[in-house]
C-alpha cells in the first residue's frame, strides 16, 4: 500500500514553503535542501488544516507564501512588502518523539484508499516534472558552460597565435639588428686600423719636421 502523504513546511529566504509528500526525505528533495532541516528544527510537519488542504490539492508541488504573512499558499507568491520588518525565523527546539500508543489496525475505506492513491500519483507526477525541470536546467547550464569554455579556448588560441607572430617578427628584427651590428663592428675595426696607420704616418712626419 502506498505511503500516506503528509504536509511539511519550512522557510527559505523570504518565503515559507509547504508540500504534501510521503516523507521528510521527499520534502527535503523537493525543496532542494542538502541538509536535514527537520533535524535542526527549521522544518516540520504541520497540522494546520488550511495548509494541509492547499498542499493536498497539489501533491508534490512546492507551494509558498511570503514570510510573516497568513495568506494562502500558492505556486507563485510575491515578496513581502515590508522586508525591513521581517525577522529571521527561529529554529524550533527538536523534541524527542513520544512513543505513540499502539493503534488497532483499521482497514481503509475504498473511497479513502482511492483518494490516497490518486494523491500519491499526483505527487509522483509532480516529482517527475520537477526532476525533468532540474535535468533541463542542468543540461542548459552545462551547454552554456561548454559554450563559454569553447569561447575562452578560441580567445586563448587567438591570443597565443598573435603572440607567436609578434615573437617571430621580434626575432627577425633582432637578427637584422645583430647582422647590422656585425657590419658596423667590421667597419669600426677597419676604420681603427686605417686611423692607426694614418696617425702613425702623420706623427712620424711631425717628428721629422721638428728635427728640421
Amino acid at each position: 500500500m502506498p505511503r500516506k502523504l503528509k504536509t511539511f513546511i519550512t522557510n527559505i529566504g523570504f518565503f515559507e514553503l509547504a508540500i504534501a509528500a510521503p516523507s521528510m526525505k521527499a520534502a527535503l528533495e523537493a525543496w532542494g535542501m542538502g541538509h536535514n532541516a527537520f533535524q535542526h528544527g527549521f522544518a516540520k510537519q504541520t497540522d494546520d488544516p488550511k495548509i494541509i488542504a492547499a498542499a493536498m490539492a497539489q501533491p508534490g508541488v512546492v507551494l509558498r507564501r511570503a514570510v510573516g504573512t497568513k495568506g494562502a499558499f500558492s505556486e507563485q507568491s510575491e515578496l513581502p512588502k515590508d522586508l525591513w520588518k521581517l525577522e529571521a525565523p527561529k529554529a524550533e527546539p527538536v523534541r524527542p518523539k513520544a512513543k505513540a500508543p499502539a493503534k488497532q489496525s483499521v482497514a481503509p475505506k475504498p473511497a479513502d484508499d482511492k483518494k490516497e492513491r490518486a494523491a500519491i500519483l499526483s505527487f509522483e507526477k509532480a516529482k517527475q516534472r520537477r526532476d525533468a525541470a532540474r535535468e533541463k536546467a542542468q543540461a542548459e547550464a552545462d551547454a552554456k558552460h561548454d559554450k563559454q569554455q569553447a569561447q575562452i579556448e578560441r580567445a586563448v588560441a587567438k591570443a597565443n597565435d598573435a603572440l607567436d607572430r609578434a615573437r617571430t617578427n621580434h626575432e627577425k628584427i633582432v637578427a637584422a639588428i645583430a647582422a647590422d651590428q656585425e657590419k658596423l663592428d667590421r667597419r669600426a675595426a677597419a676604420e681603427k686600423k686605417r686611423w692607426d696607420a694614418e696617425r702613425a704616418k702623420l706623427e712620424r712626419a711631425r717628428s721629422d719636421a721638428a728635427r728640421g
